[in-house]
C-alpha cells in the first residue's frame, strides 16, 4: 500500500514468545509515532493500553468502558477484572 494513513491489526501478540511481543508493540508504536493511526484489537490490555492514546473495554461484545488508555490503565475496575490487580 502506498501511504496509509490507518493501519488495523487484529490480536497481533497472540501466541507469541514474550520477546516477539515486546517487538510487535514496538513495531506498532514506531508506526504510530510516523503519522500511522493504528487501530488494535488486543487482549494484551496492559501493553495495549499503555501505548494507546483513547481504547474501548468490551465485554460480551459491548463497550463498558472507554478513553485514554492510560485512565483505562489506573481504572479499578480495569485493574481488578483485566490485569489481575486487587
Amino acid at each position: 500500500m502506498f501511504c496509509p494513513r490507518l493501519i488495523f491489526r487484529d490480536e497481533p501478540s497472540l501466541g507469541l514468545a514474550p520477546l516477539m511481543v515486546t517487538k510487535i508493540f514496538d513495531v506498532v508504536r514506531q508506526l504510530n509515532d510516523e503519522s500511522l493511526s493504528v487501530l488494535l484489537v488486543e487482549q494484551n490490555l496492559r501493553a495495549s493500553l499503555k501505548m494507546s492514546h483513547f481504547g474501548y473495554v468490551l465485554e460480551n461484545g459491548r463497550i463498558v468502558l472507554e478513553g485514554k488508555g492510560q485512565d483505562l490503565l489506573s481504572n479499578e475496575y480495569t485493574k481488578k477484572a483485566y490485569i489481575g490487580v486487587l
